[in-house]
């Protein structure tokens, strides 16, 4: 029976993988900017975002004009905070459906600097996606505000800021943890063993990462409104361009950094051993 990944060495020789890493991705790969496949993936990442931004920034207004008590309605109206959580996850859960074999389906700068920091991007593709993640999420919201600019104004337009009675701290920490949440689930769900011993992680990739982002709404949305996406923050930031919510928009974005780092880190130097790994296939060399 084939043994699982970890190099163990036995009488000088190494036990054969039944499943193979793909090769880690060059630093600088210049080669990609010849390739229309780069061009179609950084279209697909500034469409998704901006589809992404579009559904839950109306959603956002819409429960909050749904319980305006001023204009006739109550707390029990619209969708909740359950709702909104689920519009995050849903649209998440069904951009990486659709993205995932053009871009990889990332719709997020934090999974990106991850994915980077694991190899598993180059340096230019990284940042040309979160470049056109962000252009995404500003068109996103964008159209959100063109389509109901009146109730956009009103209601906030779903930006992020610290809400009242948290320090900046409290938010840091949450968005540092609900980041590593979902960069964590994204490596596990696209981990080439986990895909090599069942076939069906790659096709229920999509579910898990869309349910880690509906499960950091539900308890981040009181503290933050929830960002772990600095595109959506950003974006929100700039169409609805208030002194407070630039203010905290630093949150937003090194919480997501720092979290995404240490997921990368603990999942694949840790959990995959890489390190560990590296040093087996060093002295096998030697």
């Amino acid at each position: 029976m084939a043994k699982d990944v970890e190099v163990q060495e036995q009488g000088g020789e190494y036990s054969a993988k039944d499943y193979h890493d793909p090769p880690p991705a060059p630093l600088f790969d210049p080669e990609e900017l010849t390739q229309w496949s780069f061009y179609r993936a950084l279209i697909a990442e500034f469409i998704a975002t901006l589809l992404f931004l579009y559904v839950t920034v109306l959603t956002i207004i819409g429960y909050k004009r749904q319980t305006d008590t001023t204009v006739g309605g109550t707390e029990c109206d619209g969708v909740g905070i359950l709702g909104i959580a689920w519009a995050f996850g849903g649209m998440i859960f069904i951009l990486v459906y659709c993205t995932a074999g053009i871009s990889g389906g990332h719709i997020n700068p934090a999974v990106t600097f991850g994915l980077f920091l694991g190899r598993k991007v180059s340096l230019i593709r990284a940042l040309l996606y979160m470049v056109a993640q962000c252009a995404g999420a500003i068109c996103g919201t964008g159209l959100a505000k063109g389509f109901q600019k009146a109730y956009y104004n009103r209601y906030g337009g779903g930006a992020n800021s610290v809400a009242d009675g948290y320090n900046n701290g409290t938010a840091l920490g949450a968005e540092i943890i609900g980041t590593f949440v979902l960069v964590y689930t994204v490596f596990s769900a696209t981990d080439p063993k986990r895909n090599a011993r069942d076939s069906h992680v790659p096709v229920l990739a999509p579910l898990p990462i869309g349910f880690a982002v509906f499960m950091v709404h539900l308890a981040t949305i009181p503290i933050t409104g929830t960002g772990i996406n600095p595109a959506r923050s950003f974006g929100a930031a700039v169409i609805y361009n208030e002194d407070k919510i630039w203010d905290d928009q630093w949150i937003f974005w090194v919480g997501p950094i720092v979290g995404a780092a240490v997921a990368a880190f603990y999942h694949q130097y840790i959990l995959r051993a890489a390190a560990i790994k590296a040093l087996g296939s060093f002295r096998s060399n030697a």
